[in-house]
């Protein structure tokens, strides 16, 4: 850690210099890796711009220490990847927490709002996890979540409701990673939230213990499946201009051919001398 106290400590100090409002820098499991927290804020959009502000910001400072930076969700197998974890409240008029509850569980807004993420999360994950390297990401030993699920202070799953107090209930969406596009990630959260709320989706029950013991995976966990389940659903057609949508998925299909039809080193290496 003290060889990048100096560059952690300049990051902080520019995000001051800047408004932008990074309030943490935490060290995580892979090599060299770090979470910063955001402050949260009531404007989606500008929470959207600070995280951008926030990659460029930590890009020129690493440079200035002549270090490097990714924001690539899995830059070394073996350890944990890089996540873009959002937490969400509702406020109503008054500027007060919807979410609030003693009892998450009997929260009505709540359980429509993970109900909705969750019914739409197969449709969202192209966003979510926009490049083939995103899904190397996901696996148990990660804590990376690999089916709808939601559960109570449980990270074991895609949906978790944080219980600290009664006011600080919210969701916490734990799929995207850090390689996503922020604003494809928040109006694609959003639009299942509202979806949730508007037809009152059910999540049904909250898992308990270890998630990925009790549930398959069922999310695409490559590209291709990711555009397939994106292509042409009615639900996310509703909130994300279809014709942007079109364009996104003939973009990534491209990009897709691309990397299937190179030869990677590890080919050469297993086959070259070999068959």
């Amino acid at each position: 850690l003290d060889e990048y106290v100096d560059c952690l400590q300049d990051i902080l100090e520019g995000a001051k210099e800047q408004g932008i409002p990074a309030d943490a820098i935490v060290k995580e499991s892979a090599p060299a890796q770090f979470e910063v927290n955001l402050h949260h804020v009531a404007d989606a959009i500008k929470a959207c711009d600070y995280a951008v502000l926030l990659k460029r910001l930590i890009k020129n400072i690493a440079y200035d220490h002549e270090m490097d930076t990714t924001f690539m969700a899995k830059p070394y197998p073996g350890q944990a990847g890089n996540g873009l974890h959002v937490h969400i409240s509702i406020l109503d008029r008054d500027g007060k927490n919807i979410f609030t509850s003693e009892d998450p569980e009997q929260n009505a807004a709540l359980r429509h709002a993970i109900g909705g993420v969750l019914e739409t999360l197969p449709a969202q994950m192209a966003f979510l996890c926009p490049n083939v390297n995103s899904y190397r990401r996901f696996g148990a030993q990660f804590y990376v979540p690999n089916s709808p699920t939601w559960g109570l202070d449980n990270r074991t799953v895609a949906v978790r409701v944080p219980t600290g107090t009664a006011d600080a209930v919210r969701i916490e969406h734990r799929v995207a990673g850090a390689d996503a596009n922020p604003y494809l990630v928040m109006a694609s959260v959003l639009a299942g939230v509202h979806h949730g709320l508007v037809n009152k989706v059910e999540p049904g029950a909250p898992v308990e213990g270890n998630s990925y013991e009790q549930h398959e995976q069922s999310l695409p966990n490559n590209l291709r499946d990711a555009l397939r389940e994106l292509d042409d659903n009615p639900v996310m057609a509703k909130y994300i201009d279809p014709k942007y949508i079109d364009i996104f998925v003939a973009c990534k299909e491209s990009e897709l051919e691309e990397f299937e039809h190179s030869i990677s080193d590890l080919e050469y290496n297993w086959y070259l001398h070999t068959v």
